[in-house]
């Protein structure tokens, strides 16, 4: 390696790094409303309003098998499921509007969507 590839491989590391920590500084976003939208085969499944108080478990059945879905503590997790990887309960807990949980062989997605009443979106100044 030569010395010019040293400084490429510096600038990558050092822009990726800035990059990521733009993005954990940034505001969140202030919702009036959260709700937790659960799909099953492509089909709206449930759509549970979220805030701190919600607390309840949704079982989603189909031909290709069960998962069990734990709303509390303003988390969101998948707790069982009958897929034989399991990387569905692996992935943890979601708690803010974006995240998304997904089991693949079960055509399962829960993601935590938010609403504002402000006319103002991101990209506003």
């Amino acid at each position: 390696m030569k010395r010019f590839d040293i400084v490429i491989i510096i600038l990558v590391v050092i822009i990726a790094l800035g990059s990521l920590g733009v993005l954990a500084i940034r505001p969140q976003g202030n919702y009036s409303r959260k709700y937790v939208e659960i799909y099953s085969e492509n089909r709206l499944y449930r759509k549970i309003p979220f805030d701190k108080t919600t607390t309840e478990r949704v079982v989603v059945k189909s031909n290709l098998g069960f998962n069990i879905i734990d709303i509390s503590n303003a988390k969101v997790r998948i707790i069982d499921a009958d897929c034989p990887d399991k990387i569905c309960i692996k992935d943890g807990a979601i708690s803010k509007p974006g995240d998304m949980l997904v089991c693949l062989p079960n055509k399962v997605v829960v993601e935590i969507k938010g609403e504002s009443n402000s006319e103002n979106d991101a990209l506003s100044f």
